[in-house]
């Protein structure tokens, strides 16, 4: 079974996913944050920047495209094999209202249709194999099973879904319920995603659905970069073992974003995010004085303090 790391925006850039394969590994693949076309055809920087091979040494890289037309999805996919690559997941499920305002992500859903002129772009790549994220619905958690016909007709290695509607965002818990009435209508190997914070959860996942072709994680990976390691050696790290590769962790993706940022400021935007999540066992007192620093001397102290 595989085990993926999530996409997420403003989290997972490729310092973050080079930093965290060489420290924790364990990773069957990183998927980069989906890459969108912007009005005029064009595509921001920071997205191909991000893409880039020679910027990427994980093993296994898998660039994500967001688009609601065949044609929009064309152009992105004909970017990504001009970068070399042979494997692209196809975003269905982002929930952002910056996104599905514009009929892109989760929002795609509720027309099947507009999947279906999405997906056909499979059939003009051969070579390349495509998988596909989604969520069970925009609306409702039953939207996915008018989609299952489409999908199923689709050229997909798999579908990953998170059970959970776009209008929830992140809220209320994911619905296994859902997920295994999509899964009992869909016959393409599916990959469950959505709340995976520990190894008991990824047990009681993989112990209802065994036949998954793996689980996909993000937030459970942001908060212990450990966890895909814990679970594929069954060792649970004790907190003086996890401490000291946070420790590992955090000051070798500062070296990283050190190398390409410009002044304390930027570098302190790029540090701060990851706390976020990460180490949930930290005393709040301390993650606020993280997440507060203004000075990169600060924020080295508070950041030793705490991972002592």
């Amino acid at each position: 079974m595989q085990i993926l790391f999530a996409p997420l925006q403003g989290y997972t850039d490729f310092d973050f996913r080079n930093t965290h394969n060489a420290v924790y590994g364990h990773i069957d693949a990183y998927y980069t944050p989906f890459v969108r076309l912007e009005s005029g055809g064009t595509f921001r920087p920071k997205d191909i920047k991000d893409i880039s091979p020679e910027r990427n040494t994980v093993p296994r890289l898998v660039p994500q495209l967001i688009a609601s037309s065949h044609d929009e999805a064309v152009t992105i996919v004909t970017m990504l094999a001009n970068q070399g690559y042979t494997e692209i997941d196809i975003n269905m499920g982002c929930p952002h209202r910056l996104m599905t305002i514009r009929g892109k992500g989760a929002a795609i859903l509720s027309s099947p249709e507009k999947v279906a002129d999405v997906l056909s772009v499979t059939n003009d790549f051969p070579d390349i194999t495509f998988t596909l994220k989604m969520r069970t619905g925009m609306e409702n958690n039953d939207e996915c099973l008018a989609l299952a016909p489409i999908i199923n007709a689709s050229r997909l290695a798999h579908v990953t879904v998170h059970p959970r509607t776009g209008r929830q965002q992140y809220g209320d818990e994911a619905d296994r319920d859902a997920f295994d009435r999509f899964a009992q209508a869909c016959d393409k190997p599916l990959v469950f995603n959505g709340d995976l914070l520990t190894i008991d959860d990824i047990d009681a996942v993989t112990s209802r659905f065994p036949s998954l072709a793996g689980v996909m994680i993000g937030r459970g990976l942001l908060a212990n970069p450990a966890l895909a390691m814990e679970w594929r050696t069954g060792e649970t790290l004790d907190d003086t073992r996890r401490r000291a590769l946070l420790r590992r962790f955090v000051a070798e993706l500062r070296t990283a974003y050190e190398a390409r940022m410009q002044g304390e400021s930027q570098l302190l935007m790029h540090l701060h995010p990851i706390w976020e999540y990460l180490y949930p066992e930290m005393a709040k007192r301390d993650r606020k004085r993280i997440v507060k620093s203004s000075k990169l001397a600060v924020y080295t102290r508070c950041v030793d303090e705490a991972l002592r």
